[in-house]
């Protein structure tokens, strides 16, 4: 509800007192500046107060029966349908440790009786001025929390096209699915999540870093698309020299993001863990890897979760050119490979989620409309360079 003050309109203010004759005193004085309501007792000041159409303003007496005004005042500010309601207590009641209690409450002024009209309207006038104040830069603050939510929104939305775009790109020339992307997603995520509180991996691995893991993973082989078909969709294996060929997808892909982001104009933390994972996810542990040789650390994060991945999805997948190995089989060469292929505490987050890498298999697995499609795109390539 917007609470915020109309002054096309007068201020609604609600008095509440149990005398009679104080009541209409209090009429008398604010209608003509102001529409004015009145309850005799706590509770129905409670139920105007929480109405459709509640005070702007509440003038409130202490000695009452039943709820006393303290008590009233505690329940109105305990309610966030009220609390934004200024109360101003108009009391009998003229010792400084009642005022004290009164304002610690909540309330925002504090009058004894006999009241001064001129300063009964006077305060009523500022706090009403107040409180429309405060309303405004309530609302424009919601206002703009919101803008700022509705921004990060579209921009994480430009951030996950931008990359699904790219990658996407690539799987139009690779002789793997889409789903592979997908697989492969959700094996880095779920390994950074199991290492977040590893000693070697608690400080980079927060949720903002494996978030950005997430979005990054599906360019790790965003290179392969300046590698020639005739290498790219060889089922069989290459030749040395199709090998360094095929090996240079690695910097291919770093430079097209790196490309990416100088048009861009600026630095863009998604892209640079992007890089690393396009650039460094062929490394190996004891530097065997390519393109850099790196070895253990140096090898970058993001790029060690990635190979695990990358290799796992690969030995598990089914291609039309090769059949799919058990899970066992692809977990013994995992396991063969820690310390020299892949990180030894990657390699021991693997095994802990073996049954987790298993269902993300299963619920992104290729159907036969995939491979029958890639059957016949390959066909389709070796006809074009018969042809050549």
């Amino acid at each position: 509800m917007n609470n915020a003050l109309d002054f096309t309109e007068r201020p609604t203010i609600l008095v509440v007192d149990d005398t009679p004759d104080n009541l209409a005193l209090m009429s008398g004085l604010l209608k003509d500046s102001y529409k004015v309501k009145v309850a005799n007792h706590g509770e129905k000041a409670l139920k105007i107060a929480a109405s459709d159409s509640p005070p702007d303003l509440i003038l409130l007496d202490i000695m009452m029966p039943d709820l006393d005004g303290y008590q009233v005042c505690e329940r109105l500010k305990g309610d966030p349908a009220t609390r934004d309601i200024p109360v101003i207590f108009l009391t009998a009641k003229t010792e400084v440790e009642d005022e004290q209690h009164g304002l610690a409450l909540g309330a925002v002024d504090y009058i004894t009786k006999p009241i001064s009209p001129p300063i009964v309207l006077a305060r009523v006038a500022t706090h009403l001025q107040l409180k429309a104040s405060a309303d405004f830069l309530r609302d424009k603050a919601a206002f703009l929390e919101q803008e700022v939510a509705k921004r990060t929104r579209e921009l994480q939305a430009i951030q996950d096209v931008t990359i699904l775009a790219m990658a996407s790109l690539a799987e139009t020339r690779d002789n793997e699915t889409g789903n592979h992307i997908r697989r492969t997603q959700h094996y880095v995520r779920a390994l950074a999540a199991h290492l977040q509180h590893h000693p070697r991996f608690a400080a980079t691995l927060n949720g903002t870093y494996i978030d950005t893991l997430f979005k990054s993973a599906p360019l790790h082989d965003i290179g392969k698309v300046g590698i020639p078909d005739r290498i790219l969709l060889k089922p069989g294996r290459f030749t040395p020299d199709e090998f360094e060929i095929m090996k240079t997808h690695t910097t291919l892909g770093r430079d097209a993001i790196a490309h990416a982001e100088k048009q861009l104009g600026m630095e863009v933390d998604f892209l640079a863990c992007a890089k690393e994972i396009a650039f460094s996810h062929q490394e190996k542990w004891d530097g065997s890897g390519y393109p850099q040789g790196l070895a253990g650390e140096d090898i970058p994060l993001s790029a060690r979760l990635m190979a695990l991945a990358d290799v796992y999805d690969a030995l598990i997948s089914r291609r039309v050119y090769k059949p799919a190995m058990p899970h066992a089989q692809a977990r013994e060469i995992i396991l063969a490979g820690s310390g020299s292929h892949f990180d030894p505490d990657m390699v021991q987050a693997f095994l802990a989620l073996e049954s987790e890498f298993q269902a993300i298999a299963a619920r992104y697995g290729d159907s036969d409309a995939d491979l029958a499609r890639e059957a016949r795109r390959m066909d389709a390539e070796v006809a074009e360079q018969v042809k050549l």
